[in-house]
């Protein structure tokens, strides 16, 4: 049974103390206001994540629970990473990094910790299949 949705940015809390620590100067305005979509397709364990920034980038990432697979940021840094899911809960961890996802009725929730600064967003669903 395959699960697509659609979400579209709506709240963020602490986005400038979490911006400026992630983001250089140089790109700093250009974040402040963009506009984000995520597309989330899941078939078991297998995923599919794909983010539109200003309706021009677009990056998807695959990868299954529990295993290791590559993946790559809006800004086009590539790693490796291992998501896990727990409660209904997927979540990824780096040195200094931490990004919690869930999705709560028509809301993907994402908590991202970066050197202790938590962001919590709260997107909008759009569309589901």
């Amino acid at each position: 049974h395959v699960v697509q949705k659609l979400f579209k940015n709506k709240t963020k809390k602490n986005p400038k103390q979490f911006i400026t620590i992630c983001i250089p100067d140089d790109k700093i305005e250009k974040c402040r206001d963009y506009k984000l979509i995520t597309e989330v397709t899941q078939d078991g364990n297998d995923f599919s994540w794909t983010q539109i920034y200003y309706t021009t980038t677009r990056v998807t990432n695959k990868f299954t629970i529990g295993k290791e697979c590559d993946m790559e940021t809006v800004g086009g840094k590539k790693f490796k990473a291992t998501v896990q899911m727990e409660g209904g809960k997927l979540s990824t961890s780096f040195p200094n990094y931490q990004h919690v996802t869930e999705i709560v009725g028509d809301k993907l929730v994402e908590e991202k910790t970066f050197a202790r600064v938590l962001q919590t967003k709260e997107i909008s669903s759009i569309h589901t299949h």
